[in-house]
């Protein structure tokens, strides 16, 4: 088995422990000695998945005192992304502060005012969507893709396709999750993609690419509990 997926399944097991042992968040993790000895792999390949759960916002790192709980994926959130394929869905948000941020970036510089029109259906069309009781993901999608339409970039399209099937199930997760919460939350979803779409409006290129990065961290953040 390569050490990618070994990597994955130390992940997917740390995060079976996380939710099966009921930790809460400031829990102290079981030391990565002991992570290798109960999933039988190696130290370092225990250390690459603790530091991807650290990336992903679910551990925290503290020096010399070993891995702590940050935050718990939710129950909602594993019914969308199964556990195995858990390490694979959430690294894609690694990839999208890269790819989104530059595209919402270069469409504040590019976007035509037929795109920007396009653009700004698609948010109509994602609150009403937000508002009623549909279930939204397929506009929230929408949104996202007509904004790296505007790069004029069919890289950047290749790019977001690839990683369309990733993006569904957290977006179909998001939606899901912040409707079983207080009203806010569905209207903090609906300023933050507000805030980008100002920005590619206003053609602020640094502020489209911040605001498309801030909505990002608080939709990773949404998925868990």
């Amino acid at each position: 088995m390569s050490g990618e997926r070994l990597t994955d399944r130390a992940y997917s097991g740390i995060v079976e422990i996380i939710n099966g042992d009921d930790l809460c968040v400031g829990d102290r993790l079981p030391s990565e000695s002991r992570l290798a000895e109960m999933f039988g792999m190696s130290r370092t390949i225990v250390r690459e998945a603790l530091a991807r759960l650290a990336s992903d916002g679910i551990t925290e790192p503290r020096r010399g005192a070993g891995s702590f709980v940050k935050s718990r994926p939710s129950d909602r959130m594993l019914a969308y992304v199964p556990m195995a394929e858990l390490p694979t869905t959430l690294g894609t948000y690694e990839v999208r502060f890269v790819l989104e941020a530059e595209t919402a970036r270069l469409a504040a510089v590019r976007r035509s005012p037929e795109e920007l029109v396009a653009i700004e259906e698609a948010l109509a069309a994602l609150r009403d969507a937000l508002l009623s009781s549909a279930p939204a993901h397929d506009e929230d999608m929408e949104l996202h893709r007509r904004i790296v339409l505007a790069t004029a970039n069919p890289a950047f399209l290749s790019a977001f396709d690839a990683l369309f099937a990733d993006i569904d199930k957290i977006m179909r997760a998001g939606v899901d999750i912040s409707r079983s919460r207080p009203p806010e939350v569905i209207g903090a979803m609906m300023r933050e993609h507000d805030m980008v779409v100002d920005a590619i409006r206003a053609q602020d290129a640094d502020g489209a690419a911040l605001a498309m990065r801030w909505h990002l961290s608080e939709g990773r953040k949404r998925l868990m509990p």
